[in-house]
């Protein structure tokens, strides 16, 4: 009898235990090692699927500066271009302006100097446009070339990661 009652105790005692523990301890007697491994595989694959698309977003950003890096470098190239042929329009108008002049002072000097002054502003005018149009060119080329490259080598790198 007295054996009973203390059998009795014990059961009461374990029993008050396990109410009085926390879930999470109970929780952790009740998970196997392959359900913690499982678990840790999930999370850190979770992790790396996150983190892959942290990587696709920062390329895409990449992508995205680079090629407003590209539409400043075309806008600078056309503001270039069109304040040069400003210029040159502006510089032969004003040879023509002095031509005329000239021309009023002494008809038959002025009529051969107007003549040389008119062909040497349009000369000039045509180099400088053509001078503005090759160096746009070569300044669009080179945007155009450095956004390229700067791409492949994004995508390398993404490529090597994605890997």
């Amino acid at each position: 009898m007295a054996d009973q009652k203390e059998r009795s105790k014990k059961t009461t005692v374990t029993a008050e235990q396990a109410v009085k523990t926390p879930p999470e301890e109970a929780e952790e007697r009740t998970k196997s090692p392959l359900d913690e491994v499982m678990s840790q595989a999930e999370k850190a694959y979770a992790a790396y699927m996150d983190a892959e698309r942290q990587v696709a977003r920062a390329y895409h950003e990449n992508e995205v500066q680079v090629a407003k890096a590209y539409k400043r470098a075309e806008a600078q190239s056309y503001r270039s271009y069109e304040a040069t042929i400003t210029k040159a329009l502006k510089d032969r108008d004003e040879a023509i302006a002095r031509a005329a002049k000239i021309r009023e002072d002494t008809m038959q000097r002025a009529e051969e100097a107007y003549r040389i002054a008119v062909e040497t502003a349009s000369s000039n005018s045509e180099a400088a446009v053509a001078e503005a149009v090759r160096v746009r060119d070569e300044n669009v080329e080179k945007a155009w070339q450095v956004r390229d490259q700067t791409i492949e080598q994004a995508w390398q790198i993404y490529s090597k990661i994605a890997r």
